[in-house]
């Protein structure tokens, strides 16, 4: 059996068992704070990002891993592995994708690069997928191909924590920002085939809330997933409340929470909280 390893980048959320192994490697992105870089998840926590963000001059931003540091991770793995393999953010949210398929076309070994077209730990679920599928023997083009379906099958709600956050980083228009302002709309975020898109407004925290859970339980009731993850800014008291409040309607669903990391925290804010989920099963 060939030996694989695994790349990604710090916008996953490892869990224990992810992070314990030897086999999995993270190549981390960067992010500006008043000109001064940091690299996420090394030199800057997210609780560290979410403190500075108050005093900072300048709009944070953030940067994508360069094609030269993944050639040289790359370089590097294949002495040890006989394929590598990189699940990736969404290539609509993040220029990694392309820096990666960069550094493939100057090695002699092509990297298998897969768009994860999402992020945090959704991402890393499809690690844990295609780690499965290796382990029973399942070849290269198979592994890519399986946890693309399993990708394309994803749904993302999110309540935004800052509209001014996500407005100074580009994401969303001056108009759209200016009209959730004014009015405290309270936009639903969806990621569809890896772009941000509004999917739906309400009028109040509790109401967008409500509007998320039935988008859950639709999907529920026709496809009966048995995984989700909560996704959180900062503080996970509010992710740890609608997962209780989850737990109790959908008994034969694993939920689990997880914080977005840093560099989504930059674009988001510490008060987002959202919910994923893949509706084919894992």
């Amino acid at each position: 059996m060939e030996s694989i390893a695994w790349v990604t980048d710090s916008t996953a959320i490892l869990d224990d068992k992810l992070a314990s192994r030897d086999d999995i490697f993270t190549i981390p992105m960067s992010v500006i704070l008043d000109g001064k870089e940091f690299t996420d998840g090394i030199d800057l926590t997210a609780g560290e990002l979410f403190h500075r963000l108050k005093t900072l001059n300048e709009p944070p931003k953030t940067s994508q891993p360069s094609v030269g540091a993944f050639k040289t991770l790359y370089e590097k793995l294949y002495h040890d592995y006989d394929q590598v393999i990189s699940i990736l953010v969404s290539s609509k949210l993040s220029g990694t994708i392309d820096s990666s398929q960069q550094a493939s076309k100057l090695l002699n070994k092509p990297v298998v690069t897969i768009d994860s077209k999402i992020l945090s730990f959704p991402q890393s679920a499809l690690i844990k997928k295609g780690i499965a599928l290796a382990g029973k023997g399942t070849s290269i083009p198979e592994i890519k191909s399986t946890l693309e379906k399993i990708r394309d099958s994803s749904e993302t709600y999110v309540l935004v924590g800052s509209l001014e956050q996500l407005h100074r980083s580009g994401r969303m228009s001056s108009a759209k920002y200016l009209f959730g302002s004014m009015l405290n709309i309270k936009p639903i975020i969806s990621i569809v085939d890896g772009a941000l898109e509004v999917k739906d407004k309400a009028r109040s925290g509790k109401k967008a809330k409500e509007k998320i859970f039935d988008y859950f339980r639709a999907s529920y009731r026709k496809y009966g997933m048995r995984e989700a993850w909560l996704l959180y800014g900062h503080e996970p008291y509010v992710a740890l409340q609608w997962m209780k409040e989850l737990q109790t309607e959908f008994t034969e669903v694993a939920f689990s929470c997880f914080p977005l990391g840093a560099v989504i925290g930059v674009h988001a804010g510490e008060h987002t909280i959202g919910i994923s989920w893949y509706n084919q099963s894992l």
